[in-house]
């Protein structure tokens, strides 16, 4: 019997790839409205970030997520999903 396959994806802060699970999925809505998918299977176009206070930062300088969702996100929408992150935020 085969192993399951493992999906891979790559945090936009870090740029390191990980096994899908250990990610937290943002989502774009099609109003453009941003927000976290806790479920991975969300209608939209998403991008993945590591649960830690480093990713976040790195990812913000960077404006990685507008720019990977295809969309312009204002900075009031950044912070709240940055504040909504501190949930998930994991101390490594």
């Amino acid at each position: 019997m085969k192993a399951k396959k493992i999906p891979m994806r790559r945090c936009v802060g870090c740029m390191v790839s990980k096994p899908k699970r250990e990610l937290i999925r943002i989502v774009a809505e099609d109003d453009s409205s941003l927000h976290i998918d806790s479920t991975g299977k969300a209608n939209g176009r998403g991008v993945y970030l590591c649960p830690n206070h480093d990713c976040f930062a790195l990812a913000r300088k960077k404006k990685a997520i507008g720019r990977n969702l295809g969309i312009n996100v204002s900075e009031e929408e950044l912070n709240r999903v940055f504040e909504e992150l501190t949930i998930y935020e994991t101390k490594d």
